[in-house]
């Protein structure tokens, strides 16, 4: 009788060694490494080739490009960042902090799909717990509860009822009897996993897992379960903030640069409509270290507040910090000012801040957080009804960014009445009526027009 071969299998990104390690060589988690026992199938020999018949292989001019339809959850947000709708047979992974708010959004979706048969599937709370939040946020008196964790009776009885949509609280404590692992290791998220996708692919039930994430903020599980789904959807904020973005970072079906902004209230998440009136309604006027610019999420231009602080730095080495904007980017638009302004920031620390919770990775809002620092260092307030649009290059000037008309028909909205842009944008512009414009080269002019 042969011995039974085992292997150590990394909890955090499914890594693998034939003996126990200390720390992961691929993520340097330390004390993620498990044994998982190697099973010997019969079918793992090579398979002889065969001839096979009745294969019908199509001219790509053969495919259909009709729309396939959605299934519209009345939550506009959410419909947005899904690419339209939920498609049918899709299996969508929504990934975020504990309490964000995934489970809540899956019962609002549940709402809005009332004339669906939908089957919600709880491994993590009571039926009544479930109950409980969804009377909070509203009547969905025909959505199927189950609590279980056994994958096979989940499946068993999917194929009885024949939901449209299952969702699935969480992927985490769903488990498989013919593996030995536990529920939550890599390999019992993974083959749970493929098992859904091969059921939501054969019948064309749309299947929503709710998964967990790290303390480092990525999804928890192995890192093949991003590339398994079509579709997975990050929700971003903290829990004592009341706005929340649900972002889309990979879709088979649709844009991953649409976002949907949600405020939490105490019954359910409600959505924002106006996302720049929202982030901007809170600002302080008169105030030095404070700028507007106009980003882009997607096909959505936001308007955002831009905040910095400079004080006298009380330790030897001054301390640099970002939130919701790039670490070094923010370090380089530092070396710019003071190598192009003359601003002597080596002896200052510096905190740049984008008001709302908002993470931005667009480089249209480099001159805007130039200003603000300037503004903070001089403690003269920046022009409150200018919005600043540019790219800071290491020379000092001020690029071109795309899509400049949607961010100035957006200004014109919220009612600013002068939007400083680069003048390599000026000419793309088609209607210059409803707000000034100013054009800039530097960002020596950009801090002539706004302080």
């Amino acid at each position: 009788m042969s011995k039974q071969k085992s292997k150590y299998v990394c909890q955090s990104c499914g890594a693998f060694s034939p003996r126990w390690v200390g720390r992961c060589p691929e993520c340097h988690q330390y004390e993620t490494f498990i044994e998982e026992i190697i099973k010997h199938e019969s079918d793992s020999k090579k398979i002889p080739i065969q001839k096979i018949s009745n294969i019908e292989l199509k001219k790509l001019s053969d495919v259909s490009m009709l729309e396939e339809p959605r299934l519209k959850t009345n939550i506009v947000e959410l419909d947005r960042v899904l690419g339209g709708g939920i498609m049918q047979g899709s299996i969508v992974l929504v990934a975020g902090d504990p309490g964000v708010g995934k489970s809540t959004i899956m019962a609002q979706m549940c709402m809005g799909l009332a004339d669906k048969k939908i089957m919600y599937v709880t491994g993590e709370e009571s039926l009544k717990q479930v109950k409980i939040r969804t009377q909070r946020i509203g009547q969905c008196d025909e959505l199927l509860l189950l609590a279980e964790t056994d994958l096979q009776t989940i499946l068993n009885t999917a194929f009885s009822i024949t939901p449209e949509v299952i969702i699935i609280d969480s992927i985490q404590t769903l488990n498989r009897d013919d593996l030995e692992s536990a529920s939550g290791s890599v390999t019992q998220v993974r083959e749970c996993t493929a098992s859904l996708m091969k059921y939501a692919k054969s019948s064309g039930t749309s299947v929503f897992l709710i998964g967990h994430v790290t303390k480092d903020g990525n999804i928890a599980g192995p890192k093949v379960l991003e590339h398994m789904v079509d579709t997975v959807l990050q929700f971003e904020g903290e829990r004592t903030h009341i706005y929340r973005i649900l972002r889309a970072v990979k879709n088979r079906f649709g844009s991953t640069n649409e976002i949907g902004v949600f405020e939490m209230k105490e019954n359910g998440l409600k959505e924002v409509n106006n996302p720049s009136a929202i982030f901007l309604a809170e600002r302080s006027y008169g105030s030095s270290g404070s700028s507007v610019t106009a980003t882009l999420e997607g096909t959505r231009p936001i308007l955002l507040e831009a905040q910095a602080l400079v004080t006298k730095s009380s330790y030897g080495v001054p301390q640099r910090s970002a939130t919701g904007f790039d670490y070094k980017r923010l370090q380089m638009i530092i070396a710019v000012l003071e190598k192009r302004l003359g601003l002597s920031l080596g002896t200052s620390d510096v905190f740049v801040n984008i008001a709302g919770g908002v993470r931005v990775d667009d480089t249209a809002v480099d001159a805007a957080v130039a200003s603000a620092i300037v503004s903070s260092f001089r403690d003269i307030p920046t022009d409150s009804q200018s919005v600043i649009v540019g790219e800071v290059g290491l020379g000092g000037e001020i690029r071109a960014v795309s899509q400049i008309e949607q961010r100035i028909s957006e200004s014109i909205k919220l009612g600013f009445k002068t939007i400083i842009i680069p003048e390599s944008n000026l000419k793309s512009i088609t209607n210059k009526k409803g707000i000034q414009i100013e054009v800039v080269n530097t960002i020596s002019d950009v801090i002539k027009k706004v302080l």
